[in-house]
C-alpha cells in the first residue's frame, strides 16, 4: 500500500490514555545477530516489527540462518559462531544497527560479501570502524566514496594480538560493532579495544555489554575507554529473550502527557514497555522531564506522565546536557517551545551522522513553525514560542522516523501542522500515527450545515456562547471576498484572481463581528448584492481552497462551532458533531423575508422564496463541496423550532457524544 505524501494533524488540547510500546530497535536488531551467531535455538519475544528489523532479517536469510516468525514469537536457530553462506549481496537499507554490526562480523569471518543501502545510507560514516578493521588484518574495501558504504569484504588475515583502536566521538556504532563481533574470534588471549575520544551515546554502548551477557559473553571496560574480551569467549543462546519497549518512541508519549496539560484538558499518559530498570539510556528522558517540572509517575512495567509539578505553570528551560539520550533529545527541542525560557541542548554532535542531518534538520523545520534557533557543531538553543508568533506549516522528515515523530507534538501548539511523508515512521514504528491519534485529544469541532435560511447562523453562535467555542461562520468568509473582489473591481468569473484575493483575505472575527483589515465589515457583507456574488463565487474550486486554510486555522482551544454548507463533509469531515439543518421552503423564506424586512430591505416573500430556491439550486448543484448532509450528520427539522429549543437539541447531542 502506498504511504500517503502528507498527514494533516489536527491541532490538541490535550493527552490521555495507555499506550503499549513497539520492541526497542537497538535491542531487536543486536538481538537478531546474537542469536543468529550463539549456539542454540533463541525464542525471541517482542521484537520490533520494522523497516530496520526486516532488513536485518532479510541479511540473515541471506547468509544461511534459519529464522521462523509467528506473531508472538521468532525463533533464531544459532549458527553456532559461522554463517552458512559465504558469499552474499546484502541490501542494509538505510538500518544503521544492521549494517555496522554486520560489517564487523562479516570482516572478521571473512568470505565474499558486499554491503549496500539507499542513497543516505551511503552519505552515512562508516570509515572508523573500517580503519579500525582494517587495521587487524581484515579485507574491507569500498565500492565508491573512501569512508562510506556500500562496502566489499574479502578473505582477510586477522591479528588481534595489539589492542584496538577505535574513535568514540563520532557514533557508539562503530565500538558496539566490534563488540559484538571480536567474540567470534576469541582464542586463547583476550581482546582489548581501546576508544580513542570521549565515547558518544555511551547508555547505546551499555545496552550492548548487558545483551553480550545475556548470551555468555561478560566484557569488563575500564571507565568506557577500554574493553577486554576475555580469551575463549563465545555466544551461547539464552534459550528466551525477551525484547523491552523502545525507549525512545516513548518520549513521544511521555512529553504528550505533560503538553497535554496546556488547556486543562490533560489526562495521565502511561507507557508501557519500559520502567526504572530498563536497559535503555533513553529512559533517562523521564528522568529529565521531572527535572524540567513535569509529574512523572514510575511503575512496575511503565511510565506514566500528567501535566506538571504542582505549583509550575510551564516547563523549565535552560541547559540539558543529552549525551547520555541522543535519541529522545530530538523529543526535548520540541517540549523547548512551550518552556518558560531558553533551552540548550548539548552532546548531540551524533544528530549529524544519523538518518539526516537533524541538527540542520531541526533548527530548519522549527524555524517554519516560526520558532528562534541556534545551532553549533554539537547544540541546539530554541526560544520558547508565544502564540502569536506560531506558524502553520508543512513539515519536512528527510525520510527520518524520528523528525516525524517528534514534529507531532508540535499539534500542541496554535497552527496548522502538515507532516509531509509520514510513513518514514516505518523504520521504528509503523503505526506511530494511529497509536498518537489514539491517545489525543483534538479540539473539539461541531458542524452546523444546511441551506440558506435554516437557522444555522443564529444556532451557532448561540451554541457557540453556551459553549465558550470559537465561532466560524463560514458565508462571512466568502461575503467578505465578494465585497473586496466589488470594490476592487474584479469579476465574479475572474476565478484565479478570486483566489489569490482569498487566500490573502484580511479578516478576523470577534464574535459576531467581521473585521476587513481597521473595517467593522458586519453590516457591508449582509447585503443582498455581496450575499448573491458570495454564492457565484464559492461554487469556484480554486476559491474554496484557498480559503480552506483559513477555516482550519480556526480550530483552537477550547473548541470551535463552524457553521456552513459543506464544514461537515469537507472542512472538518472529523468533526465529534455534525448536524444538518433543515427548514421547507416556505418557513426558510418567511424567515429570510423577516430578517431583510427588520433591516429596512423592501422586497416581496414571492421574490426572496424565488431567490432563496436559486441559492439552493447552485449549492446543491456545484460540482466542489456540493450542498448535502455528512453521511454521520444528525438531521434537525428546524420548521416547527423556535432557536431555543434547537439549540437546546444540539447541545444534547453534544453532551452524550462529549
Amino acid at each position: 500500500m502506498t504511504s500517503p505524501e502528507f498527514l494533516d494533524l489536527p491541532p490538541l488540547i490535550g493527552a490521555g490514555g495507555t499506550v503499549r510500546l513497539p520492541g526497542s530497535k537497538s535491542i531487536s536488531n543486536r538481538v537478531l545477530l546474537l542469536a543468529a551467531l550463539a549456539s542454540g535455538t533463541t525464542d525471541i519475544t517482542g521484537l520490533l516489527d520494522s523497516d530496520d528489523t526486516r532488513v536485518m532479517l532479510a541479511a540473515l536469510h541471506a547468509l544461511g540462518v534459519k529464522v521462523e516468525q509467528s506473531d508472538a514469537v521468532t525463533l533464531v536457530h544459532g549458527c553456532g559462531g559461522r554463517f552458512p553462506v559465504g558469499k552474499a549481496d546484502l541490501f542494509m537499507g538505510n538500518a544503521g544497527t544492521a549494517i555496522r554490526p554486520l560489517t564487523a562480523a562479516l570482516a572478521l569471518l571473512g568470505g565474499g560479501y558486499t554491503l549496500r543501502g539507499v542513497p543516505r545510507m551511503h552519505e552515512r560514516p562508516i570509515g572508523d570502524l573500517v580503519d579500525a578493521l582494517r587495521a587487524i588484518g581484515c579485507d574491507v574495501e569500498y565500492g565508491a566514496q573512501p569512508g562510506y558504504p556500500p562496502l566489499r569484504i574479502g578473505m582477510g588475515l586477522v591479528d588481534i594480538a595489539a589492542p584496538i583502536r577505535v574513535r568514540g566521538d563520532v557514533s557508539s556504532q562503530f565500538l558496539t560493532a566490534l563488540l559484538l563481533a571480536l567474540p567470534l574470534v576469541a582464542g586463547a588471549r583476550d581482546i582489548t579495544i581501546e576508544v580513542v575520544g570521549t565515547l558518544i551515546s555511551r547508555p547505546y554502548v551499555d545496552i550492548t555489554l548487558k545483551l553480550l551477557a545475556r548470551f555468555g559473553v561478560q566484557i569488563e571496560h575500564q571507565n568506557w575507554q577500554r574493553f577486554i574480551i576475555a580469551a575463549g569467549s563465545r555466544y551461547v543462546s539464552p534459550g528466551r529473550i525477551a525484547v523491552e519497549g523502545d525507549a525512545s518512541s516513548a518520549s513521544y508519549f511521555l512529553a504528550a502527557g505533560v503538553l497535554g496539560s496546556l488547556h486543562g484538558q490533560g489526562e495521565a499518559v502511561r507507557v508501557e514497555g519500559v520502567d526504572a530498570r530498563s536497559i535503555q539510556g533513553d529512559v533517562e528522558f523521564a528522568h529529565v522531564l521531572e527535572r524540567l517540572g513535569a509529574n512523572v509517575e514510575w511503575g512496575d512495567g511503565y511510565i506514566a506522565t500528567r501535566g506538571l509539578q504542582t505549583g509550575r505553570s510551564q516547563l523549565a528551560g535552560g541547559e540539558i546536557d543529552c549525551l547520555a539520550i541522543p535519541d529522545a533529545a530530538m523529543t526535548l527541542a520540541l517540549t523547548a517551545l512551550f518552556a518558560a525560557s531558553p533551552t540548550l541542548l548539548t552532546g548531540i554532535g551524533s544528530w549529524r551522522v544519523k538518518e539526516t542531518d537533524r541538527i540542520a534538520a531541526m533548527a530548519t523545520e522549527l524555524a517554519k513553525i516560526g520558532a528562534h534557533v541556534q545551532s553549533g557543531d554539537d547544540w541546539l538553543r530554541i526560544e520558547p514560542l508565544a502564540d502569536a508568533h506560531w506558524r502553520n506549516a508543512s513539515i519536512a522528515t528527510y525520510d527520518d522516523h524520528r523528525m516525524a515523530m517528534c514534529f507531532s507534538l508540535a499539534s500542541f501548539g496554535p497552527a496548522d501542522i502538515r507532516i509531509l511523508e509520514p510513513g518514514c515512521v516505518s523504520k521504528t514504528f509503523p503505526g506511530y500515527f494511529l497509536t498518537f491519534a489514539a491517545m489525543a485529544r483534538p479540539v473539539p469541532v461541531i458542524t452546523i450545515d444546511g441551506p440558506t435560511a435554516s437557522g444555522k447562523g443564529t444556532v451557532a453562535s448561540h451554541l457557540a456562547q453556551a459553549l465558550g467555542f470559537h465561532y466560524l461562520d463560514s458565508g462571512a468568509l466568502y461575503r467578505a471576498t465578494a465585497l473586496l473582489a466589488q470594490r476592487q473591481g474584479i469579476a465574479l468569473d475572474d476565478e484565479a484572481a478570486l483566489a489569490e484575493l482569498a487566500r490573502h483575505l484580511p479578516i478576523r472575527c470577534e464574535g459576531s463581528a467581521v473585521w476587513l483589515g481597521p473595517e467593522n465589515a458586519s453590516e457591508a457583507i449582509r447585503t443582498e448584492a455581496v450575499g448573491q456574488a458570495a454564492s457565484t463565487l464559492s461554487a469556484l474550486p480554486a476559491v474554496r481552497r484557498a480559503l480552506l486554510e483559513l477555516q482550519h486555522s480556526l480550530r483552537r482551544a477550547p473548541g470551535l462551532v463552524a457553521d456552513g454548507r459543506d464544514m461537515g463533509t469537507v472542512v472538518f469531515p472529523g468533526a465529534q458533531l455534525k448536524v444538518f439543518l433543515t427548514a421547507d421552503a416556505h418557513a426558510r423564506a418567511q424567515r429570510r423575508y423577516k430578517q431583510l424586512i427588520s433591516k429596512g430591505i423592501s422586497t416581496t416573500i414571492f421574490n426572496v422564496l424565488h431567490e432563496l430556491e436559486q441559492r439552493d439550486a447552485r449549492d446543491t448543484q456545484r460540482s466542489v463541496a456540493a450542498l448535502k448532509p455528512a453521511q454521520d450528520a444528525l438531521p434537525l427539522n428546524t420548521s416547527e423550532l423556535d432557536v431555543d429549543q434547537t439549540v437546546h437539541q444540539v447541545l444534547q447531542w453534544w453532551r452524550q457524544r462529549s
